[in-house]
C-alpha cells in the first residue's frame, strides 16, 4: 500500500502547484538505504504541463529544507536540493509578492520549469514546517553511522512502514 505524504505543497487558485511527495523508504530494513526516502517533485500548471521528477531524499535533505524555510521566512531567495545529484528547486519572491518556483532537472533531462504562484498566505512557510514535521514523524531516522561506512540501528529493529499491515 502506497502511503503519500506531501513534504511540500504549494498551490494557488489558478490550478498551478508544486509538490514534493514522499512515497516511502527507498530500501526499508536495509541499513544503508533505510533512511533514504523515495519521493517525486510534481508540477501542475492547470494548463499544458504536468510533470514529475523522481528524487531520493537523504536525511540531510530534510535538514536543508528546514534551513531553506528559514531563508524564505527572512524574505530571501533560496535553493533546495542543489547538490547536483537530483533535480533542484529555487524559490524567488518577485516584488509583487507572488512566489516563483523553478525546478531544474540538471542530472537527467536538463529541463527547467518555472511555476509562478499567486501571492501565498503570509503563513505559508508555517504550513510547510508542519508538513516537514509529519514526514519526520512518519519516517524517523533509524540508522546511525558509527564510523565511516559502518552503520547500526539506533534503537533495535526498524519501525514498520506507514500504512503497512503486518
Amino acid at each position: 500500500m502506497l502511503h503519500l505524504i506531501h513534504l511540500i505543497h504549494l498551490a494557488d487558485s489558478s490550478g498551478r502547484s508544486v509538490s514534493v511527495r514522499v512515497l516511502g523508504r527507498a530500501q526499508p530494513g536495509i541499513l544503508t538505504g533505510h533512511d533514504l526516502l523515495d519521493a517525486e517533485i510534481v508540477v501542475t500548471t492547470g494548463e499544458a504541463l504536468d510533470a514529475s521528477f523522481p528524487v531520493t531524499l537523504l536525511p540531510e535533505d530534510l535538514e536543508d529544507w528546514e534551513e531553506t524555510l528559514a531563508r524564505l521566512e527572512a524574505g530571501e531567495p533560496a535553493r533546495w536540493l542543489d547538490s547536483g545529484r537530483t533535480p533542484s528547486l529555487a524559490f524567488n519572491s518577485p516584488e509583487n509578492g507572488a512566489l516563483r518556483v523553478s525546478i531544474h532537472d540538471e542530472p537527467a533531462t536538463g529541463v527547467t520549469v518555472t511555476v509562478p504562484l499567486k501571492t501565498p498566505s503570509p503563513t505559508w512557510t508555517a504550513g510547510q514546517r508542519s508538513r516537514l514535521a509529519r514526514v519526520r514523524e512518519a519516517y524517523p531516522q533509524e540508522v546511525v553511522e558509527t564510523s565511516p561506512g559502518a552503520y547500526q540501528w539506533r534503537h533495535g529493529r526498524p519501525a514498520a512502514e506507514p500504512g503497512a499491515t503486518g
